[in-house]
């Protein structure tokens, strides 16, 4: 058979590992007070992945840490604090149970940011592993990471037009 002329194609390009010192985890720091919980966790989301990095890779452990304070007080639209519901299964014969998500907010209000950014995850052994450790979710405004986050510094996030705010911006002026 004929072999084909591939000196062009460098190999290396293609298969980049980066390892070690060359891969470099930040930390952010992200308020969550009066955020809407499904928007602050499309912009976390690709933070823990790593995706805004130009070393991403879809195989690859190559994200950030995050650090989220105030989770109780995040913001629904709509009527979703007495309609959406959270289901999960005992394991054992009829035990499907359920809680509204102004119950979760009371018992275990760091659950309904985790499970709305590890919902925008696939899963897999690297999500497991390895992202899921990296997400640090806190009630109040204290958390125990000061050494690792530049102080009084938190990560800026994109501001969202909200008609209740009148943060609406229409490009006319600035």
């Amino acid at each position: 058979g004929a072999t084909r002329d591939t000196h062009w194609l460098n190999l290396d390009a293609l298969n980049m590992s980066f390892t070690g010192q060359s891969l470099q985890r930040a930390w952010h720091l992200v308020d969550a007070s009066n955020q809407t919980v499904g928007r602050l966790a499309t912009t976390i989301a690709p933070l823990l992945k790593g995706k805004h990095k130009p070393t991403y890779r879809p195989n690859g452990d190559c994200g950030d840490y995050v650090v989220i304070v105030n989770a109780e007080k995040v913001h629904f639209s709509g009527k979703k604090w007495q309609d959406k519901l959270y289901r999960w299964h005992t394991g054992y014969p009829g035990g499907l149970k359920q809680r509204t998500a102004s119950e979760m907010l009371q018992r275990k209000p760091t659950d309904i940011l985790k499970k709305a950014i590890l919902g925008m995850i696939s899963r897999n052994n690297l999500r497991h592993k390895y992202i899921e450790n990296r997400l640090k979710i806190y009630v109040g405004p204290d958390h125990p990471h000061p050494s690792q986050l530049p102080i009084n510094e938190t990560t800026p996030l994109q501001n969202h037009p909200r008609k209740r705010t009148g943060d609406y911006h229409f490009g006319l002026n600035d």
